[in-house]
């Protein structure tokens, strides 16, 4: 099949899979378009709103009883749940908050019963709801907290955890949880086994900068919600740490099936990438105008001299291995599939760097992308969507001779040394043992104790096909 009439059959399955999930609530009030609430509502300036600003605002949006109106969904739990008292688990001290061999309980106490209703009410806007955080026996307030995600939320049903999204520096600005302001908290929607992450993430940071990722147990209003996977927010904290500033700029790519969020050059009004890349720092004139030139250089420039034209201002052997990895690892929820997911830094020095975001969708026998290149899965080509204009990270780059071959040798040296079985059961086995116990009786969780204990077998069977076709003579 040509491209072209590839990219016919792709816009037609993305317009039919748009329009039955856009009939669903899927797209509705989308990632590019969070509803700005604080402002309207927030009658004493103070940049967050209280329990009266958060009841007037919830009456304005319809009440917020979402949460109670039961939607069908993902839930492999059931029984009665755990309860828990900060003296009951055990504190792990001054041991850093990503260390892979503790596992923490961060207790989350609303002064609403009704938490989870009012969290929902204000899914997908700017509106944080307080609570006291304790972890490790230290009490932390006003912390803001959100549910997060798309599918991870959209896909799940009322009683089962939805992943969340904790600002210890919400109502105190110098509040911090071992030196981190905030904290994403992953339900592993999409991943039975609960490794998936784990292993993207710690492969990943072998080559590049990448979220640091462990498990936290959760408890609210003295109620056990079970294990999540805790990954690193991509936020000054995580630049301070991987590139040494808290400077430059961050723009996070929102994970939608409608894409474009892939770097094409949509001409020099900044609306028309505002619409696509949602900017983490100051809004200013200057960061926008940085990333349009690069775009234009990356898409405009002719190929053989595209790599000495971006060399200044895009980290090309990073960006080749994040190309690379998202390949190898079949994420089928980033970049090559819809060219979304993914976060963007420009650093004080004025280059752009391209950083991995949601993760969870990736190392799966069958792929995804909604089949958009032949499946994905085991057999996914390393050269996916080489001719694919809307992905010129892709489609530009890897047609330069020099570069291709660069990034085909990441690919064999990531299958070579990380598609290996004997390398990572060990990790997989450590993983699991830390949570076996607690994804037992966690009756929130997505998927069933069975599912989970099976687990492993599908990681391998992905691990060993995806490495016999990625090294076949």
């Amino acid at each position: 099949m040509t491209y072209m009439k590839r990219l016919l059959v792709v816009s037609a399955l993305v317009a039919g899979v748009s329009t039955a999930l856009s009939a669903q609530g899927f797209f509705r009030g989308g990632p590019e378009a969070e509803m700005q609430v604080v402002d309207r509502f927030d009658a004493d300036k103070n940049g967050r709103l209280d329990t009266a600003e958060r009841g007037a605002a919830r009456k304005w949006l319809g009440g917020g009883n979402a949460f109670s109106r039961r939607r069908p969904g993902l839930s492999g739990g059931g029984g009665t749940a755990q309860q828990l008292t900060p003296e009951q688990v055990p504190s792990f001290g001054q041991a850093g908050l990503y260390d892979t061999a503790t596992l923490r309980t961060i207790f989350l106490t609303f002064d609403n019963p009704d938490w989870a209703a009012e969290l929902a009410a204000f899914y997908n806007t700017d509106v944080d709801v307080p609570a006291t955080v304790t972890v490790d026996g230290q009490a932390y307030k006003e912390v803001g907290v959100h549910f997060r995600g798309a599918s991870s939320y959209r896909m799940v049903g009322d009683e089962a955890k939805k992943s969340l999204n904790l600002a210890f520096n919400h109502a105190i600005g110098t509040q911090r949880l071992h030196g981190y302001r905030t904290l994403n908290l992953l339900n592993g929607n999409g991943d039975p086994s609960f490794v998936r992450t784990r292993l993207y993430s710690e492969i990943a940071r072998q080559y590049i900068p990448t979220p640091k990722t462990n498990y936290v147990r959760v408890v609210v209003n003295g109620e056990n919600w079970g294990v999540y996977i805790n990954s690193q927010q991509f936020n000054a904290d995580f630049t301070r740490e991987f590139y040494g500033s808290t400077r430059g700029a961050r723009w996070k790519v929102p994970g939608t099936p409608r894409g474009r969020g892939g770097m094409e050059y949509l001409g020099t009004d900044v609306t028309a990438y505002k619409r696509l890349y949602e900017i983490k720092t100051a809004d200013n004139q200057k960061s926008w105008d940085a990333l349009i030139s690069m775009f234009r250089v990356l898409n405009e420039t002719p190929l053989d001299k595209l790599e000495a034209a971006l060399a200044p201002v895009l980290d090309i052997d990073g960006v080749l291995k994040f190309l690379a990895l998202e390949v190898v690892l079949v994420n089928s929820d980033g970049y090559w599939t819809r060219a979304s997911d993914y976060n963007i830094y420009l650093d004080e020095r004025g280059k752009f760097h391209v950083i991995p975001h949601d993760v969870n969708e990736s190392m799966s026998e069958g792929g995804g992308g909604f089949g958009f290149y032949g499946g994905g899965g085991v057999t996914l080509d390393p050269l996916v969507a080489i001719d694919d204009p809307g992905k010129p990270l892709r489609s530009r780059l890897l047609q330069v001779p020099a570069l291709r071959t660069r990034y085909l040798g990441y690919v064999r040296d990531i299958a070579t040394n990380w598609l290996d079985w004997n390398k990572l059961e060990p990790m997989v086995r450590q993983y699991r043992q830390l949570i076996a116990e607690d994804m037992k009786r966690d009756t929130h969780k997505l998927y069933s104790t069975t599912a989970f204990e099976s687990g492993p077998a599908s990681v391998k069977s992905f691990v060993d096909g995806r490495r016999a076709f990625l090294l076949k003579p």
